[in-house]
């Protein structure tokens, strides 16, 4: 079959309108699996951390585990839902290698959390995204294709199969359809999955990484003619794992479907796979229904009815959630709309605020973080929380500048030697040699010499011509390999020169 060519994005958003639905799966981060004790780390040898429950061997049953429960309940509540009185547990029956009872252990039509919405702003506009369900499942296992070129089962010679990750606690979030996005789509997409993953970890329910796979989307895309009033079929593309991804995703389906609806084709309900190095979608599978899972009551459990003591108890315990956050330290920070969002973006809003909590004012904690130590996380291509630096040792370095200790040129020195490991800033301030030279004595000697050798600039300020002062400030710093107050030795050489 002739792949169909790929509509231009803005063309294919004067054709069509695309709606978005997007369900994401978050491993939550308890100490042991949804229905065992096993230990649920991350990076274990492979299929030790199983027992006979989690690998559904005969005579095995599961028992629920309490604090997964506390988890999904807090998540609904900070997405605004309903939760309900009543609900059990189903088996969803299917067979993937991975899978080792050949049946998952999820919620079908009575999930614990229904109705919800999260709102997310995307250039200035606020789209509401509506949750449909927030429902309690277990994790599957994880297959590792080996001896092909990417990872994938295609060209791969032998497959192997780790279970630890089977039965981890595992929600699902489902929204309801998000129309109206027009060409805003693939950013409202990324923008509620990265509000999603904030919300998370702001209530210390999971870590949300997903790199490793403990936050997760399936990514919903359908098409229908401008006028139209059907939705058209819709493709799942399965298990995006990173936000730029998430926004790639969209963009791509937009146009790849858009080509074959141009073409005379039809769109097929599948699921497809996101491809990193091409941007580009490929189909998987044909896209399964309800029924073809054969769901019926989990035997082994008891249904679940959270008491609504417990539910308001668990309302009142949530933390400030981030967009609340977010209103809050705009104000106190006096942070315009756009300086907002690039605080927000970067990932720094918490580190801010744990260097303002260790002693530094607003303005410098966010110089910081946003210029310095944000140029340094893109060079080595990582997040501005994974730095090898502390908010207390951000503070510390500003304390020694407002001290007159350090200047700004050796602020960064600083930052570099404590991001090298070459210890705390008091230790890389001495192992370098790095403190304003501010004692009047070993100043004026400096500038006594830079005045003999810059006789010319003397003359002028002897004339009354000031501002050529700051030649010699500059001669002055570099002398003392930018170590000298600068302010200081202004006021010195003016005095000097009888100019002050």
């Amino acid at each position: 079959m002739t792949t169909p060519t790929l509509m231009p994005y803005d063309e294919a958003l004067a054709r069509f309108e695309p709606v978005l639905g997007i369900e994401t799966h978050i491993e939550l981060g308890t100490y042991s699996k949804m229905f065992c004790g096993c230990a649920t780390s991350f990076g274990a040898e492979p299929n030790t951390q199983v027992c006979p429950v989690c690998l559904g061997l005969p005579g095995s049953l599961p028992v629920t585990n309490h604090a997964a429960i506390e988890g999904i309940i807090k998540i609904g509540l900070a997405l605004n839902c309903s939760i309900v009185e009543w609900c059990r547990f189903a088996r969803k029956n299917y067979f993937y290698p991975d899978m080792p009872k050949d049946y998952q252990i999820s919620q079908y039509d009575e999930p614990l959390c229904v109705d919800g919405y999260l709102e997310v702003e995307v250039d200035g506009a606020v789209y509401r995204v509506e949750i449909e369900r927030v429902h309690m499942e277990e994790d599957t296992g994880k297959s590792l294709h080996v001896g092909g070129a990417t990872g994938r089962i295609q060209g791969a010679d032998h497959s192997l199969v780790d279970y630890n990750r089977a039965g981890i606690p595992l929600v699902e979030i489902v929204t309801k359809p998000i129309p109206a996005t027009g060409d805003k789509a693939p950013l409202v997409a990324r923008a509620y999955a990265t509000e999603l993953r904030e919300l998370v970890r702001s209530l210390g329910v999971s870590d949300v990484r997903m790199e490793e796979g403990s936050m997760r989307c399936d990514v919903n895309v359908s098409l229908m003619p401008r006028g139209a009033s059907e939705w058209g079929t819709r493709t799942e593309t399965k298990n995006v794992n990173s936000l730029r991804s998430v926004e790639r995703s969209v963009r791509s389906e937009i146009e790849r479907q858009a080509g074959v609806l141009d073409a005379g084709g039809r769109i097929v309900q599948e699921t497809r796979h996101f491809h990193e190095d091409t941007g580009r979608t490929t189909s998987g599978r044909s896209k399964e229904e309800a029924q073809d899972y054969r769901y019926f009551p989990e035997p082994d459990l008891v249904p679940m009815a959270p008491s609504r003591e417990w539910v308001e108890e668990l309302r009142g315990s949530l933390p400030e959630l981030p967009a609340a956050r977010r209103r809050r330290v705009q104000g106190e920070w006096g942070l315009s709309d756009l300086e907002l969002r690039d605080v927000v973006n970067a990932g720094a809003v918490e580190l801010i605020e744990a260097t303002i909590a260790a002693g530094t004012d607003a303005g410098s904690a966010r110089k910081w973080w946003m210029n310095e130590l944000s140029r340094r996380a893109t060079e080595q291509g990582t997040e501005l929380a994974e730095l090898p630096i502390t908010p207390e040792q951000v503070a510390r370095i500003q304390a020694m500048v407002q001290a007159g200790e350090l200047n700004d040129k050796l602020a960064r020195q600083v930052f570099e030697g404590v991001l090298a490991g070459e210890g705390t800033p008091d230790a890389v301030v001495a192992a370098r040699g790095l403190k304003v030279v501010s004692d009047d004595g070993e100043l004026v000697s400096i500038i006594d010499g830079v005045i003999a050798d810059n006789a010319a600039v003397a003359d002028k300020i002897r004339a009354g011509k000031v501002a050529a002062a700051g030649a010699l400030v500059g001669a002055v710093m570099k002398a003392t390999r930018g170590q000298a107050d600068a302010g200081r030795a202004r006021e010195l050489i003016l005095e000097r020169l009888g100019a002050s």
